[in-house]
């Protein structure tokens, strides 16, 4: 080799050199250049790089800036191999850069001289051809760098926590969620176990994970108030050296299920009121009935009219009860009046006076005066001061020892406000925010289902107002009711029928019930009415289409044919009959119910119903007859049945 070889040789090779550490393209082409003016002591150099996503143009760098225009010299040294050509009077040499095949830029110098000036084409196509190199690599590892953050990106912006596990149980990649799951640095993850970094209970459920990764396994896990739903993928399918640990926060789908649970409970339950308050109301119906009939009796002893009338005011007690339910279960119309407040809170505490005293429980009461009545339904407020008094007797003595329970009523800006304030146990920030949930309680099993208060909050709700709390630990509990003072219009006070009924009517009662029948026969005969009664929907249908009523007052649900199938089957036989029949029930939370009785457009009665609402009943009746009456002897069926 001759020594112009040997010293070409070494050029290249330590130019090489150079360019093994350069992994960008913009220093790539400066270390040419700067080469090439090391070699050559050229007066222009001009470098031009194509756009590697395939756009028109090219990247040039000059050198000196602003030197001649060297834009056709690149296009020529692009359309062949490295040589050298004369230009505008001066002495240029071109050469490609090539990679993969193609071309991928151009350089070119002018006036190369010094010792390398001979072969300066070759040289240069020499140095050429390792930039080129160097640049495509530089390329590769652009696109690495960009694949790289671009995964980075699109990792950081899920929701999703994710980490990469090697076989060895480190962490080789994490996103930023899982950062902050685990409440460490990103930079911090790579590198260290993954069980360093999770909550202790969860590391066998995980590493079970791991263990089975591809299988579709999952398990759910809890820290604090979060849910997480894990899985472990691996990367290469059959290959679970490397896997992807999915840790996806199920909370609010949590939530959203058990407030599905909560729904569908509540469904069940309302399926569930609407037979229980059948069954009570019809009992109900009896007490309140015969409790009306005797205290209409002029000559009943004066020391039963008492108990008569505690008897009452208990049954309708336990009809608003049933009331209450259905309203849970489907809003209703209120009976709302105006009603002041003090004396409504000083009957309940009255009612409760006993069940205070049995748990060692003071009650008191500070009434602000003259506070003004509102409209309010006073049954259901007064459900409302009875749960939420019972609620703060049952926490005190849940502590042990005696307490004192306060029922406050005072005007608050424009509400009124009624304080029902204890000295229990109080409660924590998390129970607190869950009494007003349906189904939540902190009482044993067989001592509450969780609706007491959500039931309160219902009906404030409908009055308008809010029920709101203050509470903490070892420092009791203070429910307020809010009411609004506005005063809505009160329901018009309707005038009670005469007691004597103006028309003899001849009534057919239809009711599985005995008592109900016992009930009805032995009122409407004392007014004055005939009355025969019928025992199922059969034997009514049979009385009906056999006998002349201005009245049939059927049950709606009964055995063997229902009261609505009474009523379409006697449409169809006797029209006339049918238009004279009405319902009672108690029954009126489901929907198709309550849709059938006001597509009939003409009143029910709702058990358990007072002797007004019955006048009230016969009184429609009367008004629809065409005519009145004219008497019967006869009807086919029996008037005087046992209870």
């Amino acid at each position: 080799m001759s020594a112009m070889a040997a010293t070409v040789a070494q050029c290249v090779t330590s130019f090489g050199a150079e360019l093994a550490g350069t992994l960008r393209r913009g220093p790539i082409v400066d270390l040419l250049i700067r080469r090439l003016q090391d070699t050559f002591s050229p007066s222009e150099v001009a470098v031009a790089l194509h756009h590697e996503d395939g756009r028109a143009g090219a990247d040039l760098h000059t050198w000196p800036a602003g030197a001649t225009d060297v834009a056709p010299l690149l296009d020529a040294a692009g359309e062949g191999g490295a040589r050298r050509i004369e230009h505008e009077g001066a002495i240029w040499c071109l050469a490609p850069l090539m990679a993969r095949r193609r071309i991928t830029g151009a350089v070119v110098m002018r006036d190369p001289a010094g010792p390398f000036a001979p072969v300066a084409p070759q040289l240069l196509e020499a140095f050429a051809a390792q930039a080129s190199v160097a640049i495509e690599s530089a390329y590769l590892v652009d696109l690495y760098d960009d694949g790289r953050r671009s995964w980075q990106e699109i990792v950081d912006a899920l929701a999703l926590a994710l980490c990469i596990v090697d076989r060895e149980g480190r962490i080789r990649r994490a996103n930023r969620a899982f950062a902050a799951l685990v409440g460490a640095p990103p930079a911090g993850l790579v590198g260290r176990p993954w069980s360093a970094f999770l909550p202790p209970d969860w590391v066998s459920d995980v590493q079970r994970l791991l263990d089975a990764a591809g299988t579709g396994g999952e398990a759910e896990l809890t820290t604090g108030d979060r849910t997480y739903c894990v899985s472990a993928v691996p990367i290469t399918e059959g290959d679970a050296s490397t896997v992807v640990v999915l840790f996806d926060d199920h909370t609010e789908r949590r939530r959203l299920q058990d407030k599905l649970v909560q729904s569908t409970k509540l469904s069940a339950m309302g399926q569930l009121v609407a037979g229980v308050a059948h069954e009570l109301n019809n009992p109900l119906a009896s007490v309140v009935g015969f409790a009306d009939f005797l205290g209409e009796i002029p000559d009943v002893p004066a020391s039963l009219r008492e108990p008569l009338r505690v008897i009452r005011e208990e049954a309708e007690r336990a009809s608003s009860i049933v009331r209450n339910l259905l309203g849970f279960a489907r809003k209703q119309d209120r009976q709302r009046r105006l009603t002041a407040l003090g004396p409504l809170i000083e009957s309940t505490m009255s009612l409760l006076r006993n069940p205070l005293m049995a748990s060692r429980v003071e009650s008191r009461i500070d009434i602000e005066p003259d506070l003004p009545s509102i409209s309010i339904d006073p049954n259901q407020m007064q459900q409302v001061l009875v749960n939420l008094v019972s609620n703060a007797a049952q926490a005190i003595a849940s502590t042990g020892r005696a307490g004192t329970v306060t029922v406050r009523a005072r005007r608050f800006l424009d509400e009124l406000a009624v304080d029902i304030v204890d000295d229990g146990p109080g409660m924590t920030a998390e129970i607190a925010a869950q009494v007003f949930d349906p189904f939540f309680t902190t009482k044993s099993e067989h001592e509450g289902t969780g609706l007491g208060i959500s039931i309160s909050q219902g009906i404030v709700r409908e009055h308008g107002g809010r029920i709101t709390l203050e509470t903490a630990p070892d420092q009791g509990a203070t429910f307020t009711i809010h009411l609004p003072l506005q005063e809505a219009p009160a329901d018009p006070v309707r005038e009670e029928p005469a007691r004597a009924p103006a028309t003899r009517l001849r009534v057919l009662v239809v009711d599985d019930e005995p008592h109900i029948l016992h009930y009805m026969s032995a009122t409407l005969s004392a007014w004055g009415h005939t009355v025969a009664v019928a025992q199922d929907g059969d034997e009514g249908l049979e009385a009906a289409t056999s006998g002349e009523f201005d009245l049939v007052i059927t049950d709606l649900r009964m055995p063997r044919l229902s009261g609505r199938d009474f009523f379409e089957t006697l449409r169809r036989r006797n029209p006339a009959m049918a238009s004279r029949l009405y319902f009672s029930t108690g029954d009126t939370v489901r929907g198709d119910t309550l849709a059938f009785l006001e597509m009939l457009e003409r009143p029910y009665l709702h058990k358990p119903f007072s002797l007004a609402e019955l006048r009230e009943l016969l009184a429609a009746a009367t008004a629809r007859l065409p005519s009145p009456p004219e008497p019967r002897v006869s009807f086919g069926v029996s008037t005087d049945r046992d209870s």
